[in-house]
């Protein structure tokens, strides 16, 4: 596997992301509360994109439905050209382990366990055997240059280097996506700076990005910037 790189995108033509029509519905008592209201998208392969829009406007939920951890209400939701939206639970666990990475605001990191251990967590459920994952999960530790705390525990690092972590794990099985929600949000600027330069770098290696963000200055650094208003797009640029 590519440290950096997708492996699979080079095999399919279509937008890695095709969403048509995606509506999110949920009920707040008797209110109807539409999340997201009949959502177009597309993402090309090796596009990085933002999306922004303030609180409310549906970004989270995007995000969810984008990552398979949400269904959406209505529409269709292509990844890869498959209708995940049609998909039952197990497939859409195995389709989050194996072509999804997550990245959050707030790390999701095992407290219990170490750096490589956090990394490995995916391929241990996945069966891969011991000495295949730790040594792909060595490598992406060293990409996102932590291999000096391998074997320390999420208490013993800073929030950037967490963050980190959790950017060699959502890499650890190469994943035709990856989704990463505010990733500099509870960083300072240096440890903020330095995840977008990794981020950076994983798009220039062709890894396609999607990156919720209320910051403009994070927008910038992406090829397109779509912006949300009550469950739908308001603007594209």
């Amino acid at each position: 596997m590519n440290d950096t790189g997708p492996s699979t995108e080079s095999e399919f033509s279509g937008p890695v992301v095709e969403a048509r029509g995606l509506s999110r519905v949920f009920m707040m008592g008797e209110n109807e509360v539409r999340a997201l209201d009949g959502m177009d998208l597309r993402v090309a392969p090796g596009e990085i994109i933002s999306i922004m829009g303030a609180s409310g406007s549906g970004k989270s939920t995007l995000l969810y439905v984008l990552g398979c951890l949400d269904r959406p209400t209505a529409g269709e939701y292509y990844l890869m050209g498959q209708n995940v939206a049609e998909l039952g639970d197990d497939r859409l666990s195995a389709i989050r382990n194996s072509m999804i990475g997550f990245v959050f605001q707030t790390f999701h990191l095992v407290p219990q366990l170490t750096v490589l251990e956090n990394v490995e967590v995916p391929l241990f459920y996945r069966g891969v055997h011991p000495h295949s994952r730790r040594q792909r999960c060595m490598e992406l530790i060293e990409m996102v240059g932590l291999s000096d705390r391998m074997n320390h525990r999420p208490n013993e690092l800073s929030g950037g280097q967490m963050q980190r972590v959790a950017i060699a794990r959502a890499l650890v099985n190469d994943p035709v996506l990856l989704l990463a929600d505010e990733p500099t949000g509870n960083l300072d600027s240096h440890s903020g700076e330095e995840i977008l330069a990794i981020i950076s770098r994983l798009h220039e290696a062709g890894r396609t990005i999607v990156m919720v963000t209320h910051d403009d200055e994070v927008a910038t650094r992406c090829q397109r910037t779509v912006r949300l208003l009550d469950g739908k797009v308001l603007e594209e640029k």
